[in-house]
């Protein structure tokens, strides 16, 4: 087993790799192949998406080149995290892509970002679901807030890998952004209001995203 110690030198030596590589060694920019808002379909699941603005403000902080936040229900349903659970459509889906990652605009883990605006993280572990080339494994974190509670999926896309572990996302980052100059990523969330039993909406969850990890493929760069 290793020390603290010794996993809190190594995590700082990873990033100080991974900052020295993406702001040292000049990155290829990588468009997309297709758009965001085509490559993945509007009807996932028999329900019908609307897509949502991010504010301009956000997009800033956010630093991500192309994104795509669609809201799947009824139509015409827009997702608001502070609206009651039987309103709240099925599911939201969150595609942020990075077409090139430097210092200071790189991707932000969600797990840093999902407690807030009364949310809190009530337990996080991963789950498996069925990819093109077999199972993978995507984030898996249940959030609550007062009487509400969601399953939120999550995971990065990009450069033929799809990758749940942070410490094996920032390695990769680093030998591509090295060996390849290529730090083209995306970031992929699906958030599921728990109206029903966390079996159900996880069962939901996995379906969309074994739908969006192949029509991402179509999108991102090869």
């Amino acid at each position: 087993m290793h020390s603290p110690l010794y996993l809190w030198t190594a995590t700082v030596l990873l990033w100080i790799g991974v900052v020295g590589a993406t702001g040292a060694i000049p990155q290829k920019r990588l468009s997309l192949e297709a758009p965001l808002g085509t490559a993945i379909p509007y009807v996932l699941e028999g329900y019908r998406g609307t897509d949502v603005e991010v504010d301009l403000e956000e997009q800033r902080i956010a630093g991500f080149t192309s994104y795509l936040l669609r809201s799947y229900g009824d139509p015409g349903g827009v997702f608001e995290e502070t609206v009651p659970a039987a309103r709240a459509p099925s599911f939201s889906v969150y595609v942020g892509y990075y077409d090139g990652q430097t210092q200071g605009k790189t991707i932000h883990s969600p797990k840093n970002c999902l407690p807030g605006s009364g949310w809190e993280v009530l337990g996080s572990t991963t789950t498996e679901v069925k990819g093109p080339d077999g199972s993978v494994s995507v984030n898996r974190y249940l959030l609550q807030n007062k009487n509400q509670q969601a399953l939120v999926l999550y995971w990065y896309q990009g450069r033929g890998r799809v990758q749940a572990n942070e410490y094996a996302v920032k390695w990769d980052l680093l030998r591509d952004a090295s060996l390849r100059q290529r730090s083209d990523e995306a970031l992929v969330r699906i958030v599921v209001p728990i109206t029903e039993s966390e079996d159900a909406s996880l069962h939901l969850a996995r379906s969309v995203a074994q739908s969006l990890i192949p029509a991402l493929e179509n999108a991102l760069p090869d």
